[in-house]
């Protein structure tokens, strides 16, 4: 029985237990008329309901992922896995079909040798179904049976409930910071695994970018995984020349939607801008191979640069700059409408133009949800890969020349992690290192950001 359908039933009895719990509380009331409940009889139900729902649901989730394996031990069990083939890629594939036949998910096996195996699974599957749906009925009666008995009329069922659900959401609230734990920690883990193989010297600051993931892993040399090339380009590329695209115009077409637009034109521009946030990346990429990468290219020919390359820092970072121009422009546009109205027109009583009343009071004001904005932005830049995959080349360059080849962090993540090379080669651990000082950098713009947020803030409250 699929987990879905385990899910359902767990959900049909507990909506049967909150009916037959409120009906329980309603009596209550009728035969005593003077008595009053410490809670609305919809929380008796919904009190009955949870000790229904949360431990069938459990175990149902537990049980979809154990089924599987105690179908197949007992697969393996019956005399007629005696003439299957030894453990391996073909012993799988047969087992596969045969599973596949029995739950219909195929018409037939194309191994013959698994045609004698699809009876046992047919068997052993509707065993533990049955197993299954009466193992999840008792564990249902039991938690309902028990919060069943316990209402009463002055049982508080408000406050369990309540309590239940403050626990859902603190759990919710902790995957969140679970999920950023466990990659601090995979990343900790395998860049100390690196660091033990190459020196944090030679990788942060050596200017030779070289792995070679076909050499011994025994025998390393740290100068070829000198890293201040690719952090240089991540900067260079996401947060200095993206930047001086995203900053002015992101800024500049935010004061225009809320200070000069007409609420006609801001009904339709806003969408409109917004929606290149939500233009996947690998179309800027085609974009910036196809289109703007040859421009930037036939430009600096004719201004007499002599091999001028279709792979430059300055074509990822002009598309980079547009693809992130909503994140500025949104959050600037958000902060300027939120300045109250009294502050400009305060600023053009005392006969301020309006040019001085934005320069001088409203983007002051705003001026915490602006850096808010910019810092996301510059997270979201140095985050990119497509962009620079196809764009800006895997050149690892040391140059402040934008026309240049240059590749980033991200690229090489990519690169390090997609061949064939062992987990314990230092090529392939030097992808965590990467992307453990890409996660610190993170974390530093953020905080950096909140801070300034918060020194403003308190400026203008």
């Amino acid at each position: 029985m699929s987990p879905s359908l385990l899910l359902l039933l767990a959900l049909g009895l507990g909506l049967a237990a909150w009916l037959a719990a409120r009906a329980r509380a309603w009596s209550f009331r009728r035969s005593a008329p003077t008595v009053r409940l410490s809670a609305l009889p919809a929380y008796h139900g919904w009190y009955v309901a949870l000790w229904v729902i949360v431990p069938a649901g459990l175990f149902a989730l537990i049980w979809s992922a154990v089924a599987p394996q105690l179908v197949l031990n007992s697969v393996l069990s019956d005399p007629a896995a005696a003439s299957l083939p030894p453990f391996g890629m073909q012993r799988a594939t047969i087992l596969a079909e045969a599973r596949a036949v029995a739950t219909g998910a195929a018409p037939g096996v194309f191994n013959p040798a698994g045609r004698a195996m699809v009876e046992p699974f047919r068997e052993a599957i509707g065993r533990f179904d049955l197993i299954g749906l009466a193992a999840l009925l008792v564990f249902a009666f039991l938690g309902g049976a028990w919060a069943f008995v316990r209402l009463k009329p002055d049982f508080a069922a408000r406050v369990k409930v309540e309590r239940a659900v403050m626990a859902a959401l603190v759990l919710a609230s902790l995957v969140a910071i679970l999920t950023t734990l466990g990659i601090f920690l995979s990343l900790v883990f395998e860049t100390s695994r690196f660091f033990g193989m190459v020196s944090p010297v030679d990788f942060l600051f050596g200017t030779h970018w070289a792995p070679d993931p076909m050499s011994r892993a025994e025998v390393v040399d740290g100068s070829r995984y000198g890293a201040l090339p690719l952090f240089w380009g991540t900067i260079y590329i996401g947060a200095i020349i993206a930047m001086l695209v995203a900053i002015p115009l992101g800024l500049m077409s935010a004061i225009y939607l809320t200070q000069y637009a007409s609420p006609r034109w801001r009904k339709w521009l806003k969408p409109t801008l917004e929606i290149l946030a939500g233009v996947p990346t690998v179309v800027y990429g085609y974009f910036a191979a196809l289109t703007v990468a040859p421009l930037v290219r036939d430009a600096a020919q004719a201004l007499g640069v002599a091999n001028a390359s279709s792979e430059s820092a300055l074509a990822a970072g002009l598309v980079m700059g547009v693809m992130i121009i909503p994140f500025v422009s949104s959050m600037a546009d958000d902060s300027i409408a939120a300045v109250p109205q009294a502050m400009r027109d305060g600023s053009l009583a005392m006969g301020a133009t309006t040019n001085e009343t934005i320069r001088r009071v409203l983007i002051p004001a705003a001026l915490p949800g602006i850096v808010a904005g910019v810092m996301l932005a510059v997270s979201r830049a140095i985050g990119e890969t497509m962009i620079v995959v196809m764009a800006a080349g895997a050149a690892a360059n040391l140059s402040a020349n934008p026309l240049d080849s240059m590749t980033t962090v991200t690229f090489q993540i990519v690169a390090m992690l997609t061949g064939e090379g062992s987990f314990d080669h230092p090529a392939t651990l030097s992808a965590f290192a990467l992307g453990f000082v890409l996660f610190l950098v993170t974390l530093a713009l953020n905080f950096v950001a909140l801070r300034v947020v918060k020194r403003f803030r308190e400026a203008y409250e």
